[in-house]
């Protein structure tokens, strides 16, 4: 059972999320929240597997209650949901520590898809802002974070450049010539490395570094 605390200032909302969160039976909403506050308070004592967290809510907002919550409760995972898909929030909420991100307007299966895919251990981003989180981290790359990878190999670059370009471990085994399994275990060294919780963090540092568009 995938237990989720839903936080999310519109009643009418949270009781829609619950719903179609439990529709399968596979997951259950153990607490909600109606600001962020709340919604760290929740985490806190509950302990979810996943905390759907809207960006705009009173008292705390969402990138800064992610922020409290990946900080502070080791294997609880946020999957930010919002209405709002400017560059900035995206980029602010992935770096905040959100392991997926998905628009309200996002389909029932879908939503659960995504909670399943990030209490599994995997990143997620919406398609339609993939693009526009790499667009932001391609402008943060302008005010340059070259330091983030001056102690990687050269072979981890390719790796990191092939990540930010969205290849996944099969593709990145065929282009650079090696197997899967070694394609997998330099990721797993790159995530050891860098600052990142996941392959979403580890594509942006790609981006800021420059090296995304490498190779």
């Amino acid at each position: 059972m995938i237990r989720v605390v839903i936080a999310e200032d519109e009643l009418l909302l949270r009781s829609g999320l619950r719903a179609l969160a439990e529709r399968d039976g596979d997951i259950t909403v153990v607490a909600e929240a109606g600001d962020g506050q709340a919604a760290v308070a929740a985490a806190r004592a509950h302990r979810p597997d996943i905390v759907l967290m809207d960006i705009r809510m009173p008292a705390l907002d969402g990138i800064a209650a992610t922020r409290r919550v990946v900080g502070e409760l080791e294997g609880v995972r946020v999957v930010v949901l919002t209405t709002f898909d400017e560059d900035e929030n995206v980029f602010d909420a992935i770096r905040a520590g959100a392991s997926g991100y998905l628009l309200k307007d996002v389909q029932p299966e879908e939503l659960r898809g995504a909670i399943r895919l990030v209490a599994g251990g995997q990143s997620l981003l919406a398609p339609s802002i993939t693009g526009k989180v790499m667009r932001a981290a391609a402008s943060a790359r302008g005010r340059g974070r070259p330091e983030l990878v001056e102690g990687l190999s050269g072979r981890e670059r390719e790796v990191l450049a092939a990540i930010g370009r969205g290849l996944n471990n099969q593709e990145i085994a065929a282009e650079l010539f090696i197997s899967p399994d070694t394609a997998r275990t330099y990721v797993s060294r790159l995530l050891a490395k860098l600052p990142a919780r996941d392959r979403t963090q580890l594509a942006i540092i790609a981006y800021e570094s420059g090296l995304a568009g490498q190779g």
